[in-house]
């Protein structure tokens, strides 16, 4: 016997006689074994039916809740071809789901698994925070690789975290894996869309990529999770029913730096977005972005794919020797991966669900079915889109219910004149809102008083002169906005001749009385519903809990916004202070800005509505 194969003997021999384990290894192993068995009753096996009602292994995920909520790659769910799901459990149950949400970008898609009986609880796992996580510790993968788990009990591997906010460009068109978690973490074709937990039983992040041999299909040894803070940005669209797309901020970059010097980015190229309005320009360094330094192409990337379409997020820059922060409304993405990368280095192809799906059997739909409905124009569930819609306004209705008063409204405030040559100056506005106010009867006309200046709109009328929709001047259409916000209180969603659902979760800045506020401290996260009214675009934010300062209860409209031209940038109200007028829990505190340039500061008066 050669030295090698005597010192594998010994290995597996274990301590010999006389020998004893240390106690810290003993402890460390009973730990690991406690967790993987806390955590293992949440963890999913997803699964679609081929063409005779077969069960086939698909993938893997995780329960993040005790209704049924569980989170897996979205190829995972694309591989099934079809929104309605069958998933195991450990108990060995299989359970009808319906898909909920997407996100192809960020390969991630939210599910909901039905209980057996209505008021049945699932087990769920606790989501932990990626920020943590440093390059060196241990780590817990688990799932159904190869389709091992028959009785839905999931294979437990353990490993290393090799590295952090790792960058992973496109495979293909999607799939872009940013600020991920690299792993040497045995993963398999059917881990996707499992959980990586740390030691302590906390989820930190859905596994969905991995490198492989050619040949055999063979780990070798890399493997990526997307992070958990990064899924959490996302949730609030994805239990909406929203399919989701990840933020661009409409400019390019490029790294620069001297000999020995510090690395910097700049901006190369700009096309027309809110950084630009804000002031941004080509050649100007990007310091920061969310909070994050940034110094390279890469973190730039990261940190700009953490957050969703349309959030508003702190970017710090610097021109010569002058530095600013703005608020900068982000753009899509998706259009941008669309074009070619020919520079791009070799992508990491994400863990295929397993081979393509025969179609769904014929027969009875199951009791998923009935919490599925198409809708397009960015929904992959409109079910829940419609549910959390109807949960907003029921919460509004029980605090200002308007939706018997139909007739024509009188609003009556007086403030503060904020901008132009009367900033400073105190200052009465009355609007009137008629319902059919025009000549033919039928459609409505504001008639509004602001200042002394006489401000008229019909905001139905195609022969409306265009800057009507943006009076009175430097406000973006603080008069439309009011005739909106009638439209909202008095009718819901039927106040908007469009569109109008649920937008998922965004952050929300009040007014600030410091000259250069910290974001980050008055930042609070508000549901968000979206409407169109003609042309017309608005965001109506809604508080997710109680102000500690008192300025809003949960539920309250604690703000809204309406873009009159696309273009440019939007009127946003924002509301506080919330009194009884007339029997109706209404804002007195009206605070209205456009862009970064505050308009007026009001108090609600009175408000008739008949």
């Amino acid at each position: 016997m050669n030295i090698r194969g005597m010192v594998l003997l010994l290995i597996l021999a274990g301590p010999t006689l006389g020998q004893t384990v240390d106690p810290k290894v003993t402890l460390a192993e009973k730990k690991r074994v406690e967790v993987i068995n806390k955590v293992k009753p949440s963890v999913v096996a997803v699964m679609a039916r081929d063409g005779n009602g077969n069960l086939t292994g698909n993938g893997s995920g995780v329960l993040i809740d005790e209704e049924g909520y569980c989170l897996t790659n979205w190829h995972v769910t694309n591989a099934a071809r079809s929104p309605l799901l069958k998933c195991g459990l450990p108990d060995g149950h299989i359970y009808d789901a319906v898909l909920v949400g997407l996100d192809r970008v960020g390969d991630v898609a939210l599910i909901k698994l039905l209980p057996k009986n209505p008021g049945d609880k699932f087990p769920y796992a606790k989501m932990g925070d990626s920020d943590e996580v440093r390059a060196g510790d241990w780590s817990l993968a688990m799932g159904n690789p190869f389709s091992l788990a028959t009785d839905f009990t999931p294979t437990v591997t353990f490993g290393l975290v090799s590295g952090v906010h790792r960058y992973q460009y496109p495979a293909g068109t999607l799939l872009e894996y940013t600020d991920c978690i690299q792993i040497d973490t045995s993963i398999n074709p059917g881990n996707s869309g499992g959980p990586l937990f740390n030691m302590n039983g906390e989820l930190i992040g859905i596994n969905g990529r991995g490198s492989f041999e050619k040949r055999g299909r063979v780990n070798s040894g890399v493997g990526y999770a997307i992070s958990i803070n990064q899924i959490k940005n996302f949730l609030g669209h994805l239990r909406v029913g929203l399919e989701t797309d990840h933020a661009s901020l409409g400019a390019s970059m490029e790294s620069e730096g001297d000999d020995g010097g510090i690395a910097r980015i700049v901006v190369k190229s700009l096309i027309e977005s809110d950084a630009r309005r804000r002031g941004l320009e080509v050649g100007d360094q990007i310091l920061s972005f969310a909070g994050r330094p940034v110094t390279t192409v890469n973190q730039y990337k990261n940190v700009l794919g953490l957050y969703p379409k349309g959030w508003r997020m702190p970017l710090v820059f610097r021109r010569e020797n002058e530095k600013r922060e703005v608020l900068v409304r982000l753009m899509g993405v998706q259009r941008e991966l669309m074009t070619d990368r020919p520079n791009a280095p070799p992508r990491p192809q994400p863990q295929p669900g397993g081979p393509p799906r025969p179609p769904a059997p014929k027969g009875p739909p199951p009791p998923s079915a009935k919490f599925y409905k198409f809708k397009e124009g960015g929904f992959s569930n409109y079910y829940f889109n419609e549910v959390a819609q109807n949960r907003v306004l029921d919460t509004l209705k029980k605090t200002s219910d308007f939706t018997t008063q139909h007739g024509d409204w009188t609003l009556k405030f007086s403030g503060k004149m904020l901008a132009g040559l009367g900033a400073g100056r105190n200052m009465t506005a009355m609007f009137l809102i008629k319902e059919t106010g025009v000549a033919d009867g039928k459609s409505p006309k504001i008639l509004a008083d602001i200042d002394g200046l006489d401000f008229p709109l019909e905001p139905l009328n195609v022969q409306e002169r265009p800057d009507a929709f943006k009076d009175p001047p430097e406000s973006g259409g603080f008069v439309l906005a009011i005739f909106l916000y009638r439209q909202l209180l008095a009718y819901g969603g039927k106040g908007f001749t469009r569109e109008f659902h649920h937008g998922g979760v965004e952050p929300y800045y009040p007014p600030s009385n410091d000259e250069n506020p910290d974001y980050s401290k008055i930042r609070v996260m508000a549901e968000v519903l979206r409407g169109k009214y003609a042309h017309v675009e608005t965001r109506w934010y809604f508080a997710l809990e109680d102000d500690k300062e008192g300025r809003w209860k949960k539920g309250h409209l604690i703000g809204f916004e309406v873009t009159p031209d696309k273009d440019e940038d939007p009127c946003e109200v924002c509301l506080s202070s919330y009194k009884d007028i007339n029997g109706k829990q209404l804002p007195t505190n009206w605070f209205v800005r456009r862009g970064d340039r505050p308009y007026v500061d009001l108090k609600l008066d009175s408000l008739t509505a008949k």
